[in-house]
């Protein structure tokens, strides 16, 4: 676990330095995941909190897979172009994965997107390395369907104008999900309720799917609203000759541009973090029960619980408090 611990540390340093900007970003991903484990029921957390760097590094693998791996079917599982499903209603999408392939077809999914039947398969894969006791699976299924329900709760990626291109507004897709987060995370309150087992995954999915997706208009509204009062000199960040600094053809926006965006959204990244952190946990739990509630300490050596019990009882402490300890990094 140790030698995957190091790969993964290698390959969330190649995600900073591509530029890729998929998700909440290596810091909001890497938050979401590590603060999770904190809040499961004590007959999960020991184990989990054994592999905390692991579930932590892990997290950003999924945005890595298809730049680095050349993996073309790994960008549709992390979003879904509501509006590109024949003008249906969220409350007349099929439900299930089987249902979903049934009506659109592997075209339109792999075109429009397929993130809330992706968690769902994600879901069962989970659940059955629980049955089997596979300790690598668990920890490899954990850490990848926590990605992408941490992704079901970015707005930008429940809607065909995932980045503003098509109202004028380039550039706030990486805006909201990795410019804000590590700028205003040091307020954050980390701390979540005790996860609630899930009885009907393919519904509750789609319930954090509808919820996302009614805030799309806000997070387009708000960006709007300042870019009338915001001179462009000062809008965006700019270069020593005073030119627009572009990152990945998107513009950079300024320090002064993402605190008035801030504001002007109020809590909603918080809260969204906030609901991420708290359903990573509840699908974690879920999948636990549903296999039967394995004992969980028979997969590590007793040594290496005993090992980490004091940094235990300092993160849990700090978590408790709202706060997550051992990720220092500030920006993307």
């Amino acid at each position: 676990m140790k030698r995957n611990w190091i790969f993964l540390s290698i390959l969330s340093v190649a995600l900073i330095l591509s530029g890729i900007a998929l998700g909440w970003g290596s810091w909001g991903h890497k938050h979401i995941n590590r603060a999770a484990v904190f809040s499961l029921p004590d007959e999960m957390r020991p184990f989990y909190y054994n592999h905390i760097d692991y579930i932590t590094e892990s997290s950003v693998v999924p945005d890595l897979r298809r730049p680095l791996l050349n993996d073309k079917q790994e960008g549709p599982r992390h979003y879904i172009d509501i509006e590109e499903f024949n003008g249906l209603a969220i409350a007349d999408f099929p439900k299930t994965t089987k249902e979903a392939y049934e009506k659109f077809g592997d075209s339109l999914i792999n075109r429009a997107g397929s993130l809330p039947w992706y968690i769902q398969s994600m879901m069962y894969k989970l659940i059955r390395a629980f049955k089997a006791g596979n300790k690598s699976e668990i920890l490899f299924l954990s850490g990848e369907i926590a990605h992408y329900i941490g992704d079901a709760h970015v707005p930008l990626h429940t809607t065909s104008n995932h980045n503003g291109q098509l109202t004028g507004q380039t550039g706030i897709h990486s805006l909201w999900e990795s410019t804000l987060p590590p700028m205003f995370g040091g307020t954050f309150n980390f701390k979540t309720d005790k996860p609630n087992y899930i009885s009907d995954i393919a519904d509750y999915t789609w319930k954090i799917i509808a919820h996302t997706y009614s805030l799309v208009d806000t997070v387009l509204a708000a960006d709007k609203k300042l870019r009338s009062s915001f001179d462009t000199t000062v809008m965006y960040k700019r270069d020593s000759s005073g030119n627009r600094i572009m990152f990945y053809n998107n513009p950079v926006y300024s320090d002064a541009y993402a605190s008035a965006f801030q504001k002007e959204l109020g809590n909603m990244v918080e809260k969204q973090l906030r609901m991420a952190i708290y359903n990573t946990a509840c699908y974690w739990y879920t999948a636990w029960v549903i296999a039967g509630r394995p004992d969980l300490s028979k997969l590590d050596d007793p040594e290496l619980t005993k090992r980490n019990r004091d940094n235990f009882k300092k993160e849990y402490k700090a978590w408790q408090e709202g706060k997550i300890l051992y990720l220092t990094e500030d920006k993307e």
